[in-house]
Formats: C-alpha cells, structure tokens, sequence
C-alpha cells in the first residue's frame, strides 16, 4: 500500500436502504475514503412472488469488489473479529436497522447519520413523522453512537426547509443528498469537532409506520393532507372500507363540512368536505380495482354534489 492510501481514512460501513447506498457511494468516490468492510442486512423475499433480494447497499458493495457480511445480529459468530481485522479509523452506519453493542462501539468511533434534526425523532420513522407533523424544517444530524437508541453526542447538523406540498420521495433524496455531503464533512473534520450532548428532555420517539396507519376518518384536511404526504407509496392513504385516495391536495383548512361529502367537481376531481377543512382529491381506487379519476368513479356510481362519497 502507498503512503498516499495510508493517509485514507479506513471505514467499515452500515447500511441498508437506498438511503444508505447513496451514502456508500459517496465514500466510495471519495479520494481520501478507503471502505474495506460493508455489513448490511440478509437478502430478503420481495413481492407477490417473494423473489429473494439484496439490500442496494449489498449491490453497490459487491460492484466495487468490497467484502460484505449480512448478519442477522451482530452478535453473530465472527462478525466482531472481522470488523476488528478491517483495523477501521471509523465506523459509518446509516439505517442499518440494528443497535450496535458495546463490543462493537469500543472498536473505533461509530458515527450515524440520523435524518431528522436530533434529539427530535429518534427511531425508525423519522422523515414520515416530520411530514405528520407539519413541520417548517428537518435535516440529517451526525452523532456519535453509544448503546441507546439515537441517544449519542451530536456532531454536525444540516437544515432543510420543507415546501408545504412536498412528498415522502422528494424529501427522502433531498435528506439523502444532505447525508452524503454530511458524512465526508464529519468525517473530514472529525478531530474538530466537539460532540454537544443531546437534551433529554426535548427528544421525541417515533415508530415504525404499519400499514393501518393509512387509514384516514376526513375529520381533518391538514391532519390528512400530512397523512398524503410522509405515506407516499406505502401504506398510502384510505377509508375504512379500502379505497385509496391520490392526488391530494389541500384546498381549505378552517371550514366546516359534512365528513366525505361531495361539494363540488373541477374537471376530473372532486373536493370532498371534512370535518375541518376541504381536500381536493383526484382519483380513487376501490378495494380490489384499479385507481380510476375521481370523476369517474363518482359518474359509475352515481353520486353528485351533496352526497357521501364513501
């Protein structure tokens, strides 16, 4: 090895998601990064037809002739001694999925990037609870790992304002794309860094979204519209009888309103009324049936301004 691939800093990389890939593809560009060691999770059966798939991170690792270990734990035999063996200068982990134990943290300094503004949202759904929220702003926080969950000292921070109308997908690339900047940065200057504590008492813990979290009541449009919005792709939004509802938009939020009634057409959509509020909906799609527009599926039913939808 030359003097020029000594000064690279070693890393043993974490990570699971999309989210991670990319951020594994920026170190792996990076001149002066050297990932010898990739663990991420075990392939896994994806779709109807359960067809077994490795995780992006497993790909792009194996693209690039890196060595890859899925775990189903950590604790797993072996596993500490291959990461020991990497002699890492840092550990990088991003939605890896598993808490790391103290065997491991002792090996070299772990660094995570969490997307969302720390010590707000620690846990699995970070991005999904800002947009439930509402929230103006969120961002990818570096910290320094220790045995809790999301629980470490804080290094560097990124901020991001939220356009009130964008969605899961888009906020995720745009966090990603922060996360990438933010890991050579935290990692380039970690020496200078000083870890700020995390206050305890302002930290939120949000869970992993379930599929009956989509259900929505039309009580109220904003709390809906959020709904729309951090469910994209998956679960979506629906009634309680199963039909989706896309192309959300928020008309009105003060209003008062029958709850699912039909209060007027523009072109192939529909404004449905709420409890509180007025949402533009454009297309439907019943239990079991394809999505069709709004308009449609009111004329094959029937209905007109003044009716309940659903």
């Amino acid at each position: 090895m030359n003097k020029e691939s000594d000064m690279n800093k070693k890393i043993v990389y974490m990570g699971t998601p999309q989210y991670a890939k990319e951020i594994l593809d920026t170190l792996i560009e990076a001149e002066d990064m050297e990932v010898s060691l990739v663990l991420t999770q075990p392939d896994r059966p994806v779709g109807r037809k359960k067809v077994l798939t490795p995780p992006p991170v497993k790909i792009v690792a194996e693209e690039n002739g890196i060595q890859v270990l899925q775990p189903n734990r950590l604790s797993d035999e072996g596993i500490e001694d291959a990461i020991k063996n990497a002699k890492p200068d840092f550990i990088v982990v991003a939605a890896f999925g598993q808490i790391l134990p103290k065997s491991i943290l002792d090996i070299a300094p772990c660094i995570n990037l969490h997307a969302s503004l720390l010590p707000q949202y620690r846990g699995a759904s970070p991005v999904q609870q800002s947009l439930l929220n509402g929230d103006e702003k969120t961002g990818v926080t570096s910290m320094l790992m220790e045995e809790g969950l999301d629980t470490g000292p804080m290094l560097e921070k990124v901020e991001f304002v939220i356009p009130d109308e964008m969605r899961l997908h888009a906020l995720m690339q745009q966090l990603t794309d922060d996360a990438c900047d933010l890991t050579l940065s935290t990692l380039r200057n970690y020496e200078n860094i000083t870890p700020q504590t995390q206050n305890e008492s302002l930290a939120t813990l949000c869970k992993k979204i379930k599929k009956s979290h989509g259900e929505v009541d039309f009580e109220d449009a904003t709390v809906i519209y959020n709904k729309y919005r951090a469910f994209e792709g998956w679960p979506g939004i629906f009634a309680s009888n199963g039909t989706k509802f896309d192309g959300v938009s928020l008309v009105d939020t003060i209003s008062k309103n029958s709850v699912l009634e039909i209060l007027a057409f523009e072109e192939e959509s529909v404004l449905l009324g709420c409890r509180t509020g007025v949402l533009k909906i454009e297309s439907l799609q019943p239990a079991s049936k394809k999505a069709m527009s709004a308009k449609s599926y009111c004329v094959g039913r029937g209905l007109k301004v003044g009716d309940i939808i659903v």
